[in-house]
């Protein structure tokens, strides 16, 4: 039986009167690389907070790597990169290193040497010299020093430029091909996360849209394209995720007997903003 890594059910989060997430329930299975998707404001970072002990839920119930989180649990196999890096600017890298080692029970500072060594970060640099590209190698490397079983990173490169991003996402990469950590990357840039992921998670206005493996979502959904006039009678026999003016995202397409109309695979961005177009409707999930 596949491990699980994550596990939710009916979890929510609530500021005041407003809830940043709520009823979100999905199963990711260990060793996946999950691309959390959504605009600004959709819930990504609160359930990823939560995730991380940074927030309690105010409801539901939360799971990691087989756990459930709780007040006194102690999350000494996740690890996490928030948006801005935080780092200690004043600290030589080194000392950086020494830190983590400090705090860390799991802590390997080879690992965190030999990731440092190979991208040519000198270790008696200050972070705050370094540039932002930089600083994003070495909070990657202080995170996968302490040898997680679940990376978590919320829009890690989000404030790069466009050849630091892509040396981040090489990067990760590389890490999830020497580690097999699970590994959770949001962004609300689809085109970030392609190559990268293999499950995907949507969220938009703190309810959750879409969860399942990636192929497999791809397999199931098909857009379909035709005459407006008819898009009424072809709909009514599929399972429309979303309509626009002369083509449907259908789920498991059913046989169409008007030859107008053509039936096209989809990518991953298209279904992603389809998905978030439509109203609210109870979450769509590919079980793995």
């Amino acid at each position: 039986m596949t491990e699980v890594a994550i596990a939710t059910r009916e979890l929510g989060r609530r500021y005041g009167r407003k809830w940043g997430l709520r009823g979100c329930s999905l199963s990711i299975p260990a060793g996946r690389v999950v691309g959390l998707v959504g605009p600004n404001g959709a819930g990504k970072s609160t359930l990823m907070n939560m995730m991380v002990g940074l927030l309690r839920p105010t409801e539901g119930e939360l799971e990691l790597l087989g756990e459930r989180v709780g007040p006194n649990t102690v999350l000494d196999r996740v690890a996490y990169i928030d948006q801005e890096h935080s780092l200690y600017r004043t600290f030589k890298v080194r000392e950086m290193l020494k830190a983590g080692r400090k705090l860390n029970t799991r802590w390997s500072q080879r690992i965190a040497e030999d990731r440092l060594r190979a991208r040519g970060i000198p270790l008696d640099r200050k972070v705050g010299e370094l540039s932002g590209g930089q600083r994003a190698q070495v909070a990657l490397a202080v995170a996968l020093a302490t040898t997680p079983d679940l990376l978590i990173l919320d829009e890690p490169v989000a404030s790069l430029d466009p050849l630091a991003r892509k040396e981040m996402m090489a990067a990760l990469m590389s890490a999830k091909a020497e580690t097999g950590c699970t590994i959770v990357l949001s962004s609300h840039v689809v085109s970030e996360l392609e190559r990268l992921c293999d499950h995907l998670v949507v969220l938009d206005h703190g309810r959750l849209r879409l969860s399942g493996d990636i192929n497999e979502l791809l397999n199931e959904h098909r857009l379909l394209v035709g005459p407006a006039a008819t898009a009424a009678a072809v709909a009514a026999g599929q399972d429309v995720v979303h309509h626009d003016e002369g083509s449907l995202l259908v789920r498991g397409v059913r046989p169409i007997h008007d030859p107008q109309w053509r039936v096209e695979p989809v990518d991953l961005e298209t279904l992603v903003m389809q998905y978030l177009s439509m109203a609210y409707r109870p979450v769509r999930e590919t079980v793995s």
